[in-house]
């Protein structure tokens, strides 16, 4: 089975400072069908402005993985940590109960553009409390993150595995899936989703697509295209 869930079909907020696009529910945007997809719980695209922050926050325990794909921002947390990172990079925060986590947009003259995902922890797993990674913007494939820190990857707390691929028009390219569960997303450009059985998604800029029950899916790119493929077995 694969869903479509356009970048229409998400929740919207814009705050001035801050403009948010949501797949699942937060803050002000709820659905009660749309609390998360098994151990992925958050799946948001926002912009601050030159300046911008968030203010410290807590969290439940969940790995936070932030996408800079445009800018640069600074994590800090009650305990003293602080991270800076650039587009093109990844930082992973293993949050932990009791500790308030902050974002800020370094720049007083660009906005910051980012990706953020929040994925349920393992609650008797510890990592280290931040990870950092530089994705090559030419690199066709390139795994970001999995359960144990393979080919070089962010280690999460949860059987989750988290790929980017890059194409040009006309590329395709096949991933093996480890569950039985997975969601596609768009980050810019346009692609084809197709099954083993030839079911198939057209997904544009912002788009997503849930997956259920297949073992494998083929992107083909209509244009120019980043994508992020989230294989959720649990």
């Amino acid at each position: 089975m694969i869903d479509r869930r356009t970048a229409q079909q998400c929740g919207k907020a814009d705050y001035g400072w801050l403009q948010a696009r949501y797949t699942f529910s937060f803050g002000h945007y709820f659905d009660p069908e749309l609390l998360g997809y098994a151990s992925l719980r958050v799946l948001n695209q926002e912009v601050f402005a030159p300046g911008g922050a968030l203010q410290p926050r807590t969290y439940p325990k969940v790995d936070v993985l932030n996408l800079i794909l445009q800018g640069a921002a600074e994590y800090r947390d009650s305990e003293g940590r602080y991270v800076q990172a650039q587009a093109g990079e990844a930082i992973l925060l293993a949050t932990q109960p009791g500790v308030s986590y902050s974002e800020h947009n370094l720049s007083q003259e660009h906005a910051l553009t980012r990706m953020q995902l929040w994925l349920d922890a393992c609650p008797q797993q510890e990592n280290a409390p931040v990870q950092r990674l530089k994705l090559a913007d030419c690199q066709r494939y390139r795994l970001i993150a999995s359960p144990d820190g393979s080919d070089d990857s962010l280690q999460l707390r949860q059987q989750v595995w988290i790929h980017q691929v890059i194409l040009q028009p006309g590329e395709d390219y096949s991933l093996p899936l480890n569950g039985s569960r997975a969601y596609l997303q768009s980050i810019h450009g346009s692609l084809t989703a197709t099954t083993p059985s030839q079911q198939q998604a057209i997904l544009s800029c912002g788009d997503g697509a849930f997956l259920r029950d297949e073992q494998r899916i083929t992107l083909t790119a209509t244009s120019p295209v980043r994508a992020l493929m989230i294989d959720l077995p649990v």
